[in-house]
């Protein structure tokens, strides 16, 4: 992957993986893109601790059956093999 022109090598910021994108996603921009709306209604997922189906409709959102977190990026969000889990017993830092 290439550099996405904000600073980050390939590999980090909007193209990082798991815990490290999560926790991006949510600082990014002040943290204002943290409950942005995805383009275009959301993202179709099953959660990656859990199993259960559901939508990510903001680039950072818990699952609503377990509490896991995930995000996605705005460069990765067309696609939802893009979205990252950030791991068991994972919660947002408040603010």
């Amino acid at each position: 992957m290439g550099n996405c022109g904000c600073g980050h090598a390939a590999g980090a910021g909007p193209y990082a993986e798991g815990r490290e994108l999560v926790e991006f996603v949510s600082r990014a921009h002040g943290g204002s893109l943290r409950e942005r709306p995805v383009p275009g209604g959301g993202l179709p997922t099953t959660c990656q601790g859990c199993g259960a189906p559901f939508t990510l409709t903001t680039f950072v959102e818990s699952c609503p059956a377990c509490g896991g977190v995930h995000a996605v990026s705005p460069p990765r969000c067309d696609d939802p093999a893009n979205i990252q889990f950030a791991g068991e017993g994972y919660t947002l830092p408040l603010g």
